[in-house]
Formats: structure tokens, C-alpha cells, sequence
């Protein structure tokens, strides 16, 4: 799976883009990211949302224990990969037909997360038990929300293309031709919200995450690492 965004929507990491400009490589455009992908990836879908956005996915080599799904609902947009242990609570928990799955649900959880204020995202995200990694793009107020699994089950990566778009996959050979050393594995247990303003951990909100620059022969420019003492969040 594949979202692209430009800096309208979110403004590139500081982070990465130091990485980048520690080492200098070659990197493509946003455009070029999304026809790269559409060209190794067979029967791959993409769209278009409003000026700004790309998605893109594909059932390519995909794991039937975590299958790759996508839907929309009241204009918000969503790539999910992955499974979720507990979906059958939470679809009761947010009212949801037996049918509805875990894009379905997270679609929701973000609504509810968007419009019970003040609804903490670690509330939201730390319900959900499982493997997964999801892209969830807000068109009516140009919202991202991006969020991992607190062990990294499901592989997620981000950086930042030529053009200054900030792009998230789950291929990571995909956005190093992308995206050269301006590019990081999305951190385990984390969210980021441009709502929030920030990358922060669900499971010690309270706790900093640092940017630490990699090795020259690392495929990543920047590791990010929750700081402090792990003290669960509560999700209750």
C-alpha cells in the first residue's frame, strides 16, 4: 500500500529531510513513486483525492493472515493492512454490523475521534489489539492520521520524495528508490497526526521521540525511538 502527500497536508519531517541532506542520493516525484508501484505491483489500484493525495494498493503477494484493504466513507479514506484480535468487541463498542471489517472499523474509530473532542488518539488507536498498520486521510478537513502496531507486525516506512512529498508504504525498497536516505521506519506503537502536530508513541504519550541519525550503510537516514521509561497508557 502507498499514500503520498504533499506539504499542504503535511510538512515533511525535519528529520528526514536532515537525513537526505546528510547524504545526498537520488530520489524521484511523488507522480513517479505511484507509476513505480502501479508497474511491480499486478491488478494495483490508485486514486486521485483532491489536489494533494495519492493512494495507491494492491492484493499483490499479499498475506491472507494480514490482507490489505481500502474504503472510503463520508470522505475519509483508508489503507489498512493487517488483522485485528479484538474486532469483534469493537464493533460493538462503535455499533457496527457484524459484517464490517477492520478498515470499516477504523474508519469509524477516526470519526470518533475527530468528533468527540477533546477524544485522546492514544484512546483511540491503543483499543486496537492486533497486527496492523494503517493510512487514513480526512479529505474535508485535509487530516492525516497514520498509526503502527505496538510491535511493528505489519512493516511500515515513510519519506519524503524529490518533490517534497512525504510518502508511507509497506515497501521499503519501493521509497529508498523514492526517497533515497530521506526515509525511516515508521515507529512501532506510534501515531501521527497532523491534527496533533506530531509523531508520538500511543502507549506513553507523555514520552519524546527522537530522531537518531543512521549509519552510512543503513538503508534508513534516521531510526526514531520512544525516549523514557515504557509506562503503559491507559486505554480504559
Amino acid at each position: 500500500m502507498l499514500g503520498v502527500f504533499s506539504s499542504s497536508i503535511v510538512s515533511p519531517p525535519e528529520e528526514l529531510v536532515a537525513a537526505g541532506c546528510r547524504t545526498p542520493s537520488s530520489k524521484i516525484t511523488a507522480d513517479a513513486l505511484v507509476k513505480r508501484f502501479l508497474e511491480i505491483n499486478s491488478s494495483a489500484v490508485s486514486m486521485q483525492i483532491g489536489d494533494h493525495v495519492q493512494f495507491a494498493y494492491s492484493h499483490h503477494k499479499e498475506s491472507a493472515l494480514q490482507p490489505r484493504l481500502f474504503a472510503a466513507k463520508d470522505e475519509i479514506f483508508c489503507l489498512f493492512e493487517g488483522a485485528l484480535d479484538n474486532l469483534g468487541s469493537l464493533k460493538q463498542q462503535y455499533g457496527l454490523a457484524k459484517s464490517a471489517n477492520e478498515v470499516i472499523l477504523v474508519i469509524e474509530a477516526y470519526k470518533a475521534l475527530r468528533d468527540r473532542a477533546p477524544y485522546p488518539p492514544n484512546h483511540v488507536v491503543g483499543h486496537l489489539s492486533g497486527s496492523f498498520a494503517f493510512v487514513v486521510f480526512d479529505k474535508a478537513t485535509s487530516t492525516l492520521f497514520v498509526a503502527s502496531d505496538q510491535f511493528g507486525k505489519v512493516p511500515l516506512y515513510w519519506g519524503i520524495t524529490a518533490d517534497g512529498y512525504v510518502a508511507f508504504a509497506n515497501n521499503a525498497e519501493l521509497l529508498k528508490g523514492a526517497c533515497g536516505k530521506s526515509l525511516a521506519s515508521f515507529p512501532q506503537g506510534c501515531f501521527f497526526s497532523t491534527a496533533v502536530g506530531e509523531l508520538r508513541s500511543y502507549e506513553n504519550p507523555k514520552n519524546k521521540i527522537t530522531a537518531v541519525p543512521a549509519e552510512e550503510e543503513e538503508i534508513w537516514g534516521a531510526t526514531f525511538k520512544v525516549e523514557g521509561p515504557a509506562v503503559l497508557a491507559a486505554t480504559e
